[in-house]
């Protein structure tokens, strides 16, 4: 963006009445320019955002001890199969996932994350987690768990917003009672 040069408002300007309250306007900020260095950093090692939040959900998953297939990553995703399939070629022939057969279950198909994936996305996010670390550093403990609290609050209301509009939610609140 050009020095000077601010996005054309959506709506009132925060602070007027039917504005976002100066902190969301903050967090809508924050969100866009997360997207914008995913979409960079993430283009440098010729990875698509879809590539990354694949990889960060199998990541998630596996670090709780859940088993990663591809209908998880679909659901996680909402991603249709047939695009679920193309993105899971795609980062097996990138060397950054491996499918290998369940143990317990031979049908099942579970996804594994290569050192290669660890590697890159280490490459990827060093930049942020470094900038990041330096203004987390100006903050005190408290505050930090204070910011903490309202990103958690911010992340369940995301989700709950997120589901009360799914087409599934609105169509059992269609059905007649």
């Amino acid at each position: 963006m050009a020095v000077g040069s601010d996005p054309a408002p959506q709506g009132p300007p925060s602070g007027e009445p039917g504005g976002p309250p100066p902190l969301v306007r903050l967090l809508q900020e924050f969100t866009l320019e997360a997207n914008r260095y995913v979409d960079t950093a993430g283009g440098r090692k010729d990875m698509h955002r879809t590539d990354l939040n694949a990889l960060a959900v199998i990541m998630r998953h596996t670090a709780k001890g859940n088993v990663v297939t591809p209908g998880l990553l679909r659901k996680e995703l909402n991603l249709s199969s047939p695009a679920t399939t193309a993105l899971i070629d795609r980062l097996d022939h990138s060397g950054h996932v491996t499918r290998e057969r369940h143990s317990s279950d031979r049908r099942q198909v579970q996804l594994r994350m290569t050192p290669k994936a660890y590697q890159d996305g280490g490459a990827i996010f060093a930049p942020l987690a470094r900038q990041m670390d330096t203004a987390m550093a100006e903050f005190s403990a408290e505050e930090l768990e204070t910011a903490t609290r309202f990103m958690t609050a911010m992340v369940q209301a995301t989700v709950a917003a997120r589901e009360e509009s799914s087409p599934d939610q609105q169509n059992a609140s269609a059905r007649p009672k």
